[in-house]
């Protein structure tokens, strides 16, 4: 359970401080007491309570010289202060020096709680607004770009970082899976806590438990000492667990074992310990495919299912690749002692042309290698190893290929579509999606398929034109 968030009370009179804190007992609140303003002072300024309820007759130092020294109207500390009948004029001296609320003497205890719970809902809600403003700005930790899906992707990590629902994240390899994993804890209550994160396809299958849940000593041939597993170590943080489809099927029912109980199970012992760790698993494998392959339990899945967040392939990014280049150029530059500052005009739209199917990681690794084998203030197009396409012909849509990259699957012919390069391309590339959805009759998935897209991309495409054909008509009739 969380702890709730700790309330000072400040007040002289012994009697009536141990009331109040009784009364919020009741409740679940946890309280400290405080007798004195000037040990008040010293305590409000460890910044260890987020609520303070403060007497204004305090002996030393008096509740408003508090509310002054502190800056009540700037901290992020809220303030009920408790005043005796007839000395309203001080709570209202007190408001405008940045108190929250007020209460007069004597008052009734279901006031007093009710004040107080809503001072600490405040707090919560001001650190929600802020950690919202922050992602609808997209200054998500770790991300770089503001393209308009990866404004959705903020809108989506600031919606659900603060849950404690499992998140599963999809993408191509190279996305930026594991970062948008960091970003879901730093922007959590956990973020104080471990980010532990294991990658499942690189652990063989016999040692994968033992890195997860851990082993006691001698479990195993090697097994020297005792040793704590990732969920241990996350314990009151969040566990990452990169590539979920490559383990094994029987540890999935272990996983599925400790998501339902909350308890884990070294190697070797026969004692369960409780850890409380926030899951977040990414693939970049068609989770639904695996389990319809009998790899991957469906039960674990909709499990692990319960929040999702999407992760766009770097193709769809728009300028946000130009971006990232500068960023990289400029970070490998400094590393290197290189004079590299600026992307030249032919090198923009080579990056912009290329269809990055590593995505993210390929763009790194291409100027990083640009940056150590290349001297210049400028990057230009011939300095970058970018892997030539096949370009389909004047008049012809076709789906390219880089020549010197293996296909996964055999190439299979397909309908041949004739479009105009005169259009617009968001033209060209509705009349592409459509007739594939024509072609597969009906079916979005199938068209996703032949397309190499997400089923998403083509559902949110397809919402976006219905939305633009609404504006155009509206805009018709007035």
């Amino acid at each position: 359970m969380v702890k709730t968030p700790e309330v000072l009370i400040v007040e002289d009179t012994l009697s009536m401080a141990l009331l109040y804190e009784k009364a919020l007992k009741k409740e679940g609140i946890k309280a400290e007491l405080c007798q004195n303003g000037q040990t008040a002072l010293q305590m409000i300024k460890t910044g260890a309570f987020s609520t303070v309820l403060l007497d204004l007759q305090l002996p030393e130092v008096s509740g408003l010289e508090i509310l002054k020294e502190v800056n009540a109207v700037e901290s992020d500390i809220t303030f009920i202060v408790i005043t005796a009948n007839g000395s309203v004029n001080s709570a209202v001296d007190a408001m405008r020096l940045g108190a929250y609320d007020f209460l007069i003497k004597p008052f009734p205890e279901p006031r007093l709680v009710t004040c107080v719970m809503n001072a600490l809902e405040r707090r919560k809600l001001k650190t929600q607004v802020t950690k919202l403003a922050k992602t609808a700005a997209g200054t998500v930790p770790g991300f770089i770009g503001s393209s308009e899906a990866m404004m959705d992707v903020y809108g989506t990590i600031g919606s659900v970082a603060n849950s404690k629902a499992p998140v599963f994240i999809t993408g191509e390899s190279g996305t930026g899976k594991e970062v948008t994993a960091k970003a879901l804890h730093e922007l959590s209550d956990r973020s104080k806590k471990p980010f532990v994160a294991i990658n499942c396809a690189a652990i063989p299958d016999n040692l994968m438990e033992s890195e997860i849940f851990g082993h006691v000593k001698g479990a195993f041939t090697g097994a020297d000492k005792a040793r704590k597993g990732a969920a241990s170590m996350a314990n009151g943080g969040t566990l990452f667990l990169d590539e979920i489809c490559e383990m094994d099927i029987g540890l999935q029912a272990k996983l599925l074992r400790f998501l339902q109980t909350g308890q884990i199970k070294r190697v070797g012992s026969d004692w369960l310990e409780d850890v409380d760790v926030r899951i977040v698993c990414a693939t970049n494998r068609d989770p639904m495919e695996e389990v319809a392959e009998k790899r991957f339990r469906e039960d674990l899945l909709y499990r692990l299912n319960v929040l999702s967040v999407e992760l766009p392939p770097l193709r769809e990014r728009g300028e946000d690749v130009l971006v990232l280049a500068q960023n990289f150029l400029e970070k490998y530059a400094a590393e290197e002692g290189k004079s590299f500052e600026a992307i030249s005009d032919d090198a923009k739209t080579a990056l912009l042309g290329h269809d990055w199917p590593g995505n993210i990681r390929e763009l790194q690794n291409t100027i990083r290698k640009s940056v150590v084998m290349q001297d210049g203030t400028s990057l230009t197009g011939k300095m970058m190893s970018l892997k030539k396409s096949v370009r389909a012909s004047d008049n012809d849509y076709a789906l390219v290929q880089s020549v010197d990259q293996t296909p996964s699957r055999p190439v299979e012919t397909g309908p041949r579509l004739t479009v105009s390069l005169d259009n617009p391309l968001v033209d060209i590339e509705r009349k592409v999606i459509e007739a594939a959805i024509d072609h597969c009759g009906g079916s979005i998935p199938k068209a996703a398929d032949m397309l190499s897209v997400s089923p998403s991309t083509i559902y949110r495409k397809r919402e976006n034109w219905f939305d633009t054909a609404i504006e155009t008509e509206h805009a018709k009739a007035g």
